[in-house]
């Protein structure tokens, strides 16, 4: 087994980034929408310009897993201008083969203890990625509600305190 190491995510790595988004997306979502409706929101959401604007937002935290040759997860979060209490893990993804491996928690305990002000944290899953929402619910998160955000992607909203984490 790879042993991964979670750091701050730098500019130098928003390629690499890119390509794990890719591939992850690919993977987990050409089955439920398609190939090409996948391909155009990777280039959309996950080109290096995007990510790179990402690493000078007030208020986020940037994360990878990084064995030193590649990168197996990453995971991006930003604390809500509007209540500071609350924390939203706008991504976490990790390569498909690396998956099972720890990445996932390992990313999330860490950006659990990126924000010390924060009491819960919350996550928008695709309500067809039925793998992510049992991932959460195994970290204690509970569903609080439902989302779309008019991409013709519906989600489920959930959330749990950051108490509960080991950080």
């Amino acid at each position: 087994m790879t042993v991964y190491f979670v750091r701050t995510a730098g500019a130098r790595d928003m390629a690499a980034v890119g390509e794990l988004l890719r591939e992850t997306w690919h993977a987990t979502y050409d089955p439920i929408h398609g190939a090409e409706r996948v391909a155009a929101i990777t280039t959309d959401r996950h080109g290096e310009a995007v990510l790179r604007a990402r690493l000078s937002e007030p208020d986020t935290e940037f994360l990878v897993a990084d064995d030193g040759t590649r990168l197996g997860g990453m995971a991006f979060a930003r604390a809500s201008a509007g209540d500071r209490t609350l924390v939203t893990l706008h991504q976490l993804y990790v390569r498909p083969e690396a998956q099972g491996q720890g990445i996932g928690t390992d990313l999330l305990g860490e950006i659990a203890g990126c924000f010390p002000q924060a009491t819960r944290i919350r996550v928008e899953v695709d309500e067809a990625n039925a793998r992510a929402i049992g991932f959460y619910v195994s970290q204690g998160f509970a569903q609080v509600g439902r989302s779309d955000d008019g991409s013709g992607l519906p989600a489920v909203v959930l959330e749990r305190p950051l108490g509960a984490f080991d950080a």
